[in-house]
Formats: structure tokens, C-alpha cells, sequence
């Protein structure tokens, strides 16, 4: 290619050691998504608090708050229907 000048993307290799660049790679890749864990775990608990569940009963799995979620939305639709 000439006349053109190459381009680097980010630092040059020799200025930082690969493994520590893959290190800090993976500190912050894990920090994301731990964060994306706490989102979503905090979306569920707003979501099973305001599904109708028995005081004793246990905390439901994501899964099964998903699900209840999904059929109750479908019965309070169908009972909207028949009304």
C-alpha cells in the first residue's frame, strides 16, 4: 500500500504486556457482568413483588418468576376479555 500510513488500534503492544492487556480485559469483561447480574436480579425481585404469592411460600426461581409473570399477565388478559 503506498502512501498510506498504518493505522494501530489502541496501545502498541510493546507499551503494556499482552498478559497483563488480557488480564484487564477479563477484570473488565467479569465487572460487566456482574453488573448485568445485579440489574436483572433487581428486575426480578420488582417483578415478584408485585406477582400475588403466598407470604410463606419460598422465593421463586428466575425461571418460575418468568413463567408466573407470563401466565398471570395471560389470565388478568382473558379475565379483561371477558368482562
Amino acid at each position: 500500500r503506498k502512501g498510506k500510513a498504518r493505522r494501530s488500534r489502541g496501545k502498541a503492544l510493546c507499551e503494556v504486556p499482552l498478559s497483563k492487556q488480557k488480564r484487564s480485559r477479563r477484570m473488565k469483561a467479569n465487572d460487566r457482568e456482574r453488573n448485568r447480574m445485579h440489574h436483572l436480579n433487581s428486575a426480578l425481585d420488582a417483578l415478584r413483588s408485585v406477582l400475588p404469592t403466598f407470604p410463606d411460600d419460598a422465593k421463586l426461581t428466575k425461571i418460575e418468576t418468568l413463567r408466573f409473570a407470563h401466565n398471570y399477565i395471560w389470565a388478568l388478559t382473558q379475565s379483561l376479555r371477558l368482562a
